[in-house]
C-alpha cells in the first residue's frame, strides 16, 4: 500500500499526517520525548483532521506515535514554565489544546486509536476522544494529574466517565494510579488488547472493517452516541473552569512543576 505524505509546510514536522489507501494516519513524532505533545501540535492536529475530513477517498483515521515507547506520554511539560504559568498563558494553552481536543471528539470520521507504549495524562484523553481504543499488552496508561497539581478540564473528565464509568474514573483519577494494559482493558479504557507483533494487524482489522461499512450510517450512529454524551444544561461550565484555573495559580502547581524537574517526589499543601 502506497503512503502519501501530507502538509509538511503547514504544521510541525513532530506530526506527520499520511493518507494510506482508505485510511488517514496522524502520528505524534517526537520520540525522545515519549511523544509528549508540544503547542505546536495542538495547534497541527485541527489541521490535520480537517485535511483527511476533506477527502472522500479517507475512511477511517488512525492516531499514534512514533516509535515503540509511547503512543502519547501527556503534555510536554517542558513548555509549563513559558505556556502554562501565569492565567493569561494558561487560558491561551487551555484554549488551543481544548480545541485541538474536541475537534478529534466531535470529528465526523471514525478515530482509532493505535496505542503502544505511554498513554498518560492528555495522552490517554486523545485516545478517549477517539472512537476506538487498541493498544499493544507492553503499554501502560494513568492520569497523573494529581502528582503535578494542574487542573483537568471538564471535557477530559466528561471523557473519562464515559468511558469507564464514575466510580472507577474516581479511582483512576484519585490515586494517580499507573495502570497495565490488561488492567486498563478490564477498567473499560480499552476496547482491544493484543501482543505488540499484532497490533499492526489488529489496526488493518478494523480499518477494514470500518471501510466496509457505509459511510452515511456511520457518521449519523457516530453523531448521535455522541450527543447523548453531550455535559447536560444544568453542570455549570463556568464554575468548573474557575476550578481548573484555581489550580494552575496555586502553589501546589508550582510545587508540582518545579518537583518534576528536580525528579523528586513533591510536597503538596493545598494552596
Amino acid at each position: 500500500m502506497t503512503s502519501q505524505r501530507i502538509l509538511q509546510d503547514r504544521i510541525t514536522e513532530n506530526l506527520i499526517v499520511e493518507k494510506r489507501g482508505p485510511a488517514g494516519w496522524i502520528t505524534f513524532n517526537d520520540p525522545g520525548r515519549h511523544n509528549a505533545v508540544s503547542f505546536a501540535m495542538w495547534e497541527g492536529l485541527p489541521i490535520a483532521l480537517r485535511a483527511l475530513a476533506e477527502d472522500p477517498a479517507i475512511r477511517v483515521v488512525v492516531l499514534t506515535g512514533a516509535g515503540e515507547r509511547a503512543f502519547v506520554s501527556g503534555a510536554n511539560i517542558s513548555q509549563f514554565d513559558t505556556l502554562r504559568a501565569g492565567e493569561q498563558a494558561v487560558q491561551a494553552y487551555e484554549k488551543v489544546a481544548e480545541a485541538a481536543q474536541l475537534a478529534l471528539y466531535d470529528y465526523d470520521k471514525p478515530t482509532v486509536a493505535r496505542i503502544r507504549g505511554y498513554c498518560i495524562g492528555g495522552g490517554l484523553n486523545i485516545a478517549l476522544c477517539c472512537d476506538l481504543r487498541i493498544a499493544s499488552d507492553d503499554s501502560s496508561f494513568a492520569i497523573p494529574a494529581g502528582r503535578l497539581g494542574l487542573g483537568y478540564r471538564m471535557t477530559a473528565i466528561r471523557n473519562l466517565v464515559t468511558a469507564v464509568g464514575p466510580a472507577r474514573a474516581l479511582e483512576i483519577f484519585l490515586t494517580a494510579a499507573r495502570y497495565p494494559a490488561a488492567r486498563a482493558e478490564a477498567l473499560g479504557l480499552l476496547h482491544r488488547v493484543v501482543g505488540a507483533v499484532e497490533l499492526d494487524a489488529a489496526v488493518q482489522e478494523y480499518i477494514a472493517q470500518i471501510g466496509a461499512n457505509a459511510p452515511l450510517t456511520l457518521h449519523a450512529g457516530k453523531k448521535m452516541i455522541r450527543q447523548m454524551q453531550q455535559l447536560g444544561p444544568d453542570v455549570d461550565l463556568q464554575a468548573m473552569n474557575r476550578l481548573v484555573m484555581a489550580c494552575f495559580e496555586s502553589n501546589d502547581y508550582r510545587e508540582g512543576r518545579k518537583a518534576f524537574a528536580e525528579k523528586r517526589a513533591p510536597v503538596f499543601t493545598g494552596t
